[in-house]
């Protein structure tokens, strides 16, 4: 007998899911983070893993993104062979039909991130659809379907390649963790795929990404399979490179290690490594014919009784009377909280400057002596200024940087680290680079208490904004003579945590 799936059942079930997962962590990801939090020894990881818990339980609480990237939507379907769509539209309109509702849902709007035309005009198509749908036809009365939304900085530090047959795919994760840099929000997990073709490796890298962290049960029974000694293996070894939380420098770099495996040709071995954030979001449910699925909300009290505050070193930073000697006078490490007035401006705000000055005409906006925090908010709801407006990743800017700086740009904010030529550009004006945690948007926003559109309003989220903050927490991550938290952090906890396993092994 065949079981109907009925097309408006499906839309709810995505919507719902999709809506969900944009406000709650997967439990198991926030018990690993949690017990992270508490082994943690690292004085700016901790306090960033702190923002990420803190912003993790206002979201729950609030219902609203945990971070402002709400994703591309990727769903695996596993349809039952007994089983018919009942609907004559295919299914991946099906789904993004359940896409489409979830992201324009006025009570919690998502932002919309996805682009057609993606080599030339990169167009938005305001909705988020179409998603990236993988299908596998299996025996079963059931579809069994996982959803996920994956935010464009942890996307963007996937890693693929054909190794030779001989070589050591725990050497090559080690040499690929150090480039990734810290724009996939770490504290994360690590998702691998091995063999099969290289299309195939790649789907077996995110696909593995949609399971449980266990590595904390995984080692308290010890491995039973080869895998299961790799990924212990790659989890201790990725850890001793002390990246640490958002790249500071610390215990917890990666939560867990997944991996997955297809047999591959016999001159073959493909790889692929995606790292999923600390915004983890996906969700999985079942369609049996009898209606839309439901999931269960996660209790509150099972957060982590973490609950952030600025630190008492923090120093407080008036924003409209900013000099450049106060810029100076930060140091590597500093924590602050900003107040008064900054600008915003990310990709498409920093390239229209670039074509403008170029042809010599004036900015819609003064950049002399302001601050530019590197964002693109979620619509706002409700009494609201501003949705969840987290930082997005500085690398991104680094080729504007130099010309920001010569507008008289005293410093800017985002998240992750800087490479060599936005550091140093900082270095020559004696600017600084100051890093907002990625994970915790929802925290941030509520530092943000006005917010207008003063340039390029066509570019919706990406448009100029001027915000008016308070106490919005950052860290100085790269101070005016161009020192790099980032740089010199990890290298710390590098050297100190293979001292103490040198002790533990003596």
């Amino acid at each position: 007998m065949m079981i109907a799936i009925r097309e408006e059942d499906l839309i709810d079930s995505v919507a719902d899911a999709l809506q969900y997962i944009s406000y709650y962590h997967p439990m198991d990801y926030i018990r690993a983070l949690g017990a992270a939090y508490e082994a943690e020894q690292g004085p700016a990881a901790k306090d960033a893993i702190a923002q990420i818990l803190t912003n993790s339980r206002m979201c729950a609480e609030g219902h609203r993104p945990i971070c402002q990237d709400t994703g591309i939507v990727t769903v695996f379907v596993k349809w039952g062979q007994d089983c018919r769509l009942e609907s004559a539209r295919s299914l991946q309109e099906v789904i993004d039909e359940g896409v489409r509702r979830a992201y324009r849902n006025p009570e919690n709007p998502l932002r919309a991130s996805i682009l057609a035309d993606p080599a030339f005009s990169r167009v938005n198509t305001k909705d988020n659809t179409p998603s990236v749908l993988h299908v596998e036809m299996v025996p079963g009365h059931h579809v069994e379907v996982t959803v996920a939304a994956k935010g464009g900085g942890s996307e963007n530090k996937s890693k693929f390649k054909m190794l030779n047959p001989s070589d050591s795919i725990v050497d090559w994760v080690l040499e690929m963790v150090p480039q990734m840099g810290a724009g996939w929000c770490p504290p994360g997990m690590l998702g691998i795929g091995i063999g099969g073709t290289a299309e195939k490796a790649v789907i077996l890298a995110k696909e593995s990404l949609m399971g449980d962290i266990d590595m904390a049960q995984l080692k308290a029974r010890g491995p039973q399979t080869k895998i299961e000694e790799l990924r212990i293996e790659i989890f201790d070894k990725v850890n001793a490179l002390g990246i640490g939380a958002q790249g500071l420098g610390g215990l917890a770099t990666i939560l867990d290690v997944k991996i997955m495996d297809w047999p591959t040709h016999a001159a073959s071995k493909p790889i692929a490594m995606i790292p999923n954030c600390a915004a983890t979001r996906h969700a999985h449910f079942h369609l049996d014919g009898s209606g839309p699925a439901y999931l269960e909300p996660p209790k509150l009290k099972d957060w982590p009784k973490v609950e952030w505050a600025p630190s008492k070193e923090s120093i407080r930073v008036d924003l409209d009377t900013l000099t450049p000697e106060v810029v100076a006078s930060w140091q590597p490490g500093d924590r602050l909280l900003l107040n008064g007035k900054m600008l915003t401006g990310r990709d498409a705000a920093h390239k229209r400057i670039q074509d403008m000055l170029a042809k010599g005409e004036s900015l819609p906006v003064e950049f002399a002596g302001r601050v530019i925090y590197y964002v693109g908010p979620v619509d706002p709801v409700r009494d609201e200024v501003v949705g969840p407006a987290g930082p997005t990743t500085a690398t991104r800017m680094d080729s504007f940087t130099k010309m920001m700086l010569d507008q008289g740009l005293l410093a800017m904010v985002g998240k992750a680290e800087r490479g060599p030529a936005a550091i140093a550009a900082i270095k020559e004006a004696k600017s600084a680079y100051l890093m907002a945690v990625g994970g915790a948007a929802y925290l941030v926003a509520r530092a943000i208490k006005g917010a207008k559109v003063v340039g390029f309003a066509d570019l919706g989220m990406e448009a100029i904004y001027e915000f008016e903050v308070r106490d919005m927490p950052v860290t100085v991550a790269v101070d005016a003579t161009g020192t790099s938290v980032h740089n010199t952090g990890p290298l710390v906890w590098r050297e100190k945590i293979a001292r103490e396993r040198l002790l533990e092994g003596a």
